[in-house]
């Protein structure tokens, strides 16, 4: 018996650590009484980040070139998320026109 105990110790860890982030609506919550005692479950998604609002295109264009480079969106997280996207003509940079137009998409 202790050896299950044990084994489920690293799971429990890693669990606790998932879920110490801010709850979001989509997150359940059941309780389950077993011989060892409680067992409380938790299961969603975590709510997402706010990054704020996305900024100037001059602000995340640092060398002043007219576009965004890849290693220039990792400034604004979920830009250099959608940077595949953003760059619609997969030149591997993001123009003017393209970051005005993924910001519209959002």
């Amino acid at each position: 018996m202790k050896l299950r105990t044990y084994a489920l110790v690293p799971l429990a860890l890693s669990c606790t650590a998932a879920f110490a982030q801010e709850r979001s609506p989509d997150m359940h919550t059941t309780t389950y009484d077993t011989r060892q005692g409680e067992l409380i479950v938790h299961w969603g998604q975590p709510a997402p980040r706010s990054y704020g609002p996305p900024p100037a295109f001059a602000q995340l264009d640092r060398h002043g070139v007219g576009y965004i480079t890849s290693d220039e969106a990792d400034a604004y997280p979920p830009l250099a998320n959608d940077f595949i996207y953003a760059d619609t003509n997969r030149d591997g940079r993001i123009s003017r026109a393209e970051y005005e137009h993924w910001l519209k998409s959002r």
